[in-house]
């Protein structure tokens, strides 16, 4: 799947998704490997995680906003929980 195919359906890659917020990298992994962000798709032969562009960006942004309120993981996992439920 070229770029241009990959952003037409709203994918982007973790690189991509840090350019766009300003999380490193290595913290949407942590994000992902914690079940805080999604990952959409793996393309393959490389690995890569796709994320869908709107649900990731607006995750994270609930992330930083929880985060703000010094509040700890299992807090920001639990809200994140119920925004999804409610």
């Amino acid at each position: 799947m070229c770029k241009r195919e990959r952003l037409r359906i709203g994918l982007l890659k973790i690189g991509e998704v840090a350019k766009e917020t300003g999380v490193l990298r290595s913290t949407i992994r942590y994000y992902t490997e914690m079940g805080l962000l999604a990952v959409a798709e793996t393309l393959l032969p490389g690995g890569y995680r796709l994320y869908d562009r709107e649900q990731t960006l607006a995750r994270i942004q609930q992330i930083r906003t929880i985060s703000e309120q010094n509040r700890t993981l299992e807090d920001i996992r639990e809200e994140l929980a119920k925004s999804i439920a409610g």
